[in-house]
């Protein structure tokens, strides 16, 4: 080897090691965009906390098509970005694509599994929370009539909607649940207008509470549950504030927290399954300034203690995703 060689291969050995030690992570939003004050969003702030609390950069890219999901995750791992983080279960058929061509660069997947070596999939236990808030809405209920809208009809949202249907039932046997989906491809995430029609739709039905589980649709939900005096139920991250008073609560699911962790953790991060749900902070309901007045103290005291006995494995609630039923809510 001649001296050239030899300080070449120094210089590029150099370059690896600082490329690793600089290594920023990447985020990569699903459709329906960064600001959706939903799911993405709640990606968004875990990512932003990090940032806030390292003092440290990261990557992200919001999708504008179905066919960029593989070609952005190329492009991160390409770069040297690591970890990347995906949100969303849409992104399982590309990470499977691009996992193993890049062995070195840790994953993580929300809401899919993907079984591979340098893959952390985070799945959530959406039926638990969506529980809780189902109970708060039948508590709140005058009609005795409450509605459920969902985004894209796929297994996951059925799983929300029979978390909700099983709380609502467990508080009045009686109560009526109407559940509409908006549609069965990914433009659903994002169309607030038809998430507007459903509502109406179910408020001509006497439903005086309705819970969206839609992403950016769930917006139109919310507005239009204001605007005709119901109650409404937010998902995701807490979207009391949007319209104070009139969000009776929100489901909380930490995807915060979720990327979060998987950021801190960066290149060492351990991967396999990881499960979020009532018992470890993963789901929840919100309480705050701008719906403490709509939660009664013994509605709290109900919902708190459906949520312990759930954590603690006295309490069962159904999972759809299971097998594929839901034994109180036919869609």
């Amino acid at each position: 080897m001649t001296m050239m060689q030899k300080i070449l291969g120094a210089t590029a050995a150099l370059a690896l090691s600082a490329g690793a030690a600089l290594a920023e992570p990447a985020l990569i939003f699903d459709l329906g965009g960064k600001f959706d004050k939903s799911f993405n969003e709640a990606a968004f702030n875990g990512a932003k906390r990090w940032a806030d609390e390292t003092g440290n950069t990261f990557r992200e890219i919001e999708l504008q098509s179905e066919a960029q999901r593989e070609q952005a995750l190329r492009r991160f791992a390409e770069s040297g970005a690591n970890p990347i983080v995906m949100a969303g279960f849409a992104f399982a058929d590309a990470l499977g694509q691009v996992a193993a061509d890049y062995p070195d660069t840790k994953f993580t997947i929300i809401d899919m599994v993907v079984d591979a070596p340098n893959v952390r999939s985070v799945v959530f236990n959406e039926h638990e929370g969506s529980y809780l808030v189902g109970m708060m809405a039948a508590q709140a209920s005058e009609s005795g009539t409450v509605g459920f809208i969902g985004g894209m009809d796929i297994p996951l949202i059925r799983k929300f909607a029979c978390g909700y249907a099983q709380g609502v039932k467990a508080v009045n046997a009686d109560a009526t649940v109407i559940a509409n989906m908006t549609g069965t491809t990914p433009a659903a995430w994002n169309d607030p207008v038809k998430g507007s029609e459903l509502t109406k739709a179910q408020i001509s039905q006497g439903a005086d509470v309705v819970y969206a589980a839609a992403g950016g649709t769930g917006v139109g939900v919310l507005q239009t549950a204001a605007d005709e005096d119901i109650l409404s139920i937010g998902v995701d991250s807490n979207q009391n504030y949007l319209h104070s008073g009139k969000v009776l609560t929100s489901m909380m699911k930490r995807v915060d927290n979720a990327v979060f962790q998987a950021f801190t953790d960066g290149v060492e991060m351990e991967t396999g399954f990881n499960v979020m749900g009532l018992a470890n902070g993963g789901v929840g309901y919100a309480l705050d300034e701008h719906n403490a007045a709509l939660v009664s103290d013994e509605m709290k005291a109900a919902v708190d203690a459906a949520s312990a006995e759930i954590a603690g494995g006295t309490l069962t609630v159904h999972d759809y995703m299971s097998d594929d039923s839901c034994p109180v809510l036919n869609f």
